[in-house]
């Protein structure tokens, strides 16, 4: 993918191993990535507007400064991932794991996710 733009918009990866791709800054609005393996990827900075990421596993992934209004991600697993100032507005998170990424200055609480990860997340990274 060298030298393109990565526009991923509106394609669909479901279930591909796409471990440590670099898709920083990369157009995935509504792109369809459920129960794909994107473990350590770079999506820094990357739209996920409405994109579809359910069972995804974004573990240690770079989420930094991602658009993600909207997306739909039940289930996706997100440990020790980073979304630090990610734009979560109506995000559906319910059933991720995620009580060990980084959510600071990220306003999850625009999310829709279980009661008992709100509940982790208020105590460890409280709204600014």
């Amino acid at each position: 993918m060298a030298g393109t733009s990565k526009d991923w918009s509106f394609t669909s990866h479901v279930g591909e191993d796409l471990r440590g791709v670099d898709l920083s800054g990369a157009n995935l609005r509504r792109a369809i990535l459920d129960r794909a393996d994107l473990e350590g990827a770079n999506l820094s900075g990357a739209d996920l507007r409405n994109a579809s990421l359910k069972g995804a596993n974004l573990m240690k992934a770079a989420l930094d400064g991602a658009d993600m209004r909207g997306a739909r991600m039940v289930k996706a697993r997100l440990g020790l991932s980073n979304l630090q100032g990610a734009r979560l507005d109506g995000a559906d998170m319910r059933g991720i794991r995620g009580k060990y990424a980084v959510w600071r200055k990220a306003n999850w609480w625009d999310a829709t996710m279980d009661e008992s990860l709100t509940k982790s997340l208020t105590k460890k990274w409280p709204r600014e």
